[in-house]
């Protein structure tokens, strides 16, 4: 697939993403913005979350993860489901019934103005960096496909992917991010779903044929019981899953800003319970996916990349399948790219607005609009420049850490919500940002003291041993009196 072909992709794909932009977003005023004015349809919602919820880095990774881990990421995505249920029907009535623009308002009423800001500068710390590094990481594919062919350098690809997500989402918000994602899905979608039929019709197989395949292949094993010290257990990978979930989606103003912006609590009850659904079907297709990968590059007897990451856009665009395949596999990596960008772009707006700078307080609606603009325009240049940073680390150590400060951050939040919700002891306000500092600091030593002592591998479970942490710090610095 030559670079011209991926640029024409990319071009008609951005073309018609912001008709899309344009034509939802043209009349949008604050309220359109931050909440989409609460008038989403669930159906629209359900599509949007699907797309939303995979960004390029899943796309992909998780095929490429199969050769090492199987198909044991369907337990964690076991997990997800019920953790959507908790989301629908534990922390949806509550953030309607409070009618709060910022998830994170919750706690400024519940503890006080120091919690709410922590929570909202742990949200902020995660989101800016797990954002730039998947758009980081993406880059990368792209400089490679594209960029380096026309001698352009990183930064230039980095400032202009960054420029057009920018420009698509500045009108909008939540108003034009939901039709926006709504397409990323449906591109996701036919993606992965053309890709895999590229890949049958290239061995030969029918359906049932390629699904035969797979699960005689060493690749499709789902379950695993035998070894409670494995991260890849079932009950931890399935309480991290139910956990991840809650803290990740429930507790994510990115997230949450597409389902806090249906009409009722119901509809977007509905939106949730079917964006779980879909959400299994769509990763079932991703490993299913990763696993033809495999088998197709063992009948080619095609040497496989250093990095698992890379064996998709290796056998999509220089594999021998149709150039089709390839168009397909940009179409899906600059979809989920996009929707993961824009969207977070979105949510760090509404939260840096509203939780630091408390943004709707005695202003008018032209003075929030001036400052959410130049909070967007600020929060753009930010993420640009953490992705030029890592570009100038260039070192994959740096980045692994960076990507384990992000999954830390996540815990605090969790046990802030948790303690909150199921107690209703008052804590010392003040206490709170130094208990969420010290949570995910104990948490890394104990899961390096585990691993060095006992040779227990604490995985995703991590994000249970931060929540405790902080729920046990709260409890330690609470005055012993009902919250008034």
């Amino acid at each position: 697939m030559s670079p011209l072909s991926i640029i024409l992709t990319v071009v008609a794909y951005i073309a018609a993403l912001f008709c899309v932009a344009w034509f939802s977003g043209r009349k949008a005023d604050n309220a359109g913005f931050f909440t989409g004015n609460r008038r989403t349809s669930w159906w629209l919602a359900a599509l949007a979350m699907i797309g939303a919820a995979m960004s390029g880095v899943t796309f992909i990774s998780v095929p490429g993860s199969v050769a090492r881990d199987s198909f044991s990421y369907m337990q964690m995505v076991a997990g997800f489901t019920v953790g959507q249920m908790v989301v629908a029907f534990v922390l949806i009535p509550m953030f309607y019934r409070l009618r709060v623009v910022s998830l994170y308002e919750y706690l400024d009423g519940r503890f006080g103005i120091a919690s709410h800001r922590t929570g909202a500068w742990f949200f902020f710390i995660s989101k800016m960096l797990g954002a730039a590094l998947k758009i980081y990481v993406v880059c990368t594919v792209m400089q490679l496909l594209v960029f380096d062919a026309y001698g352009l350098p990183l930064w230039a690809n980095a400032a202009a992917t960054m420029a057009l997500v920018w420009a698509y989402t500045r009108r909008g918000g939540v108003k034009s991010l939901v039709w926006t994602d709504t397409l990323h899905t449906l591109c996701l979608v036919a993606s992965i779903v053309l890709c895999i039929v590229f890949i049958m019709r290239a061995m030969g197989f029918t359906a049932a044929g390629a699904a035969g395949a797979v699960a005689e292949s060493p690749y499709s094993k789902m379950l695993f019981f035998d070894d409670p010290s494995s991260a890849r257990y079932f009950w931890k990978m399935f309480a991290a899953g139910v956990f991840s979930l809650i803290a990740m989606t429930g507790l994510d103003q990115d997230m949450m800003q597409r389902n806090l912006s249906c009409r009722s609590p119901r509809d977007s009850q509905i939106n949730i319970v079917i964006t779980a659904v879909c959400q299994i079907v769509v990763i079932f297709l991703f490993l299913t996916l990763g696993a033809l990968l495999y088998l197709y590059a063992e009948s080619r007897g095609m040497a496989l990349p250093a990095k698992s990451d890379h064996v998709f856009p290796l056998i999509a665009v220089e594999g021998g399948l149709p150039a089709a395949a390839g168009v397909m596999f940009v179409l899906g990596l600059v979809a989920s790219t996009w929707s993961a960008a824009g969207s977070a772009l979105t949510a760090l707006t509404t939260s840096f607005t509203f939780d630091v700078l408390q943004g709707s307080r005695g202003m008018d609606e032209r003075r929030l609009a001036r400052r959410r603009k130049r909070v967007h325009a600020a929060m753009a240049v930010a993420m640009c420049g953490i992705v030029l940073l890592v570009e100038r680390l260039s070192d994959d150590s740096v980045i692994n850490l960076i990507f384990k400060i992000v999954s830390y951050t996540y815990g605090p939040i969790l046990g802030m919500f948790c303690f909150g919700m199921f107690s209703r002891r008052a804590i010392r306000d003040r206490w709170m940002p130094a208990i969420a500092v010290a949570a995910p600091l104990l948490s890394a030593l104990l899961q390096r003291t585990a691993a060095d002592m006992f040779g227990y591998q604490i995985g995703f479970e991590l994000l249970l041993y931060n929540a405790a942490f902080t729920i046990v710090g709260m409890y330690i610095s609470g005055i012993g009196k009902d919250e008034k």
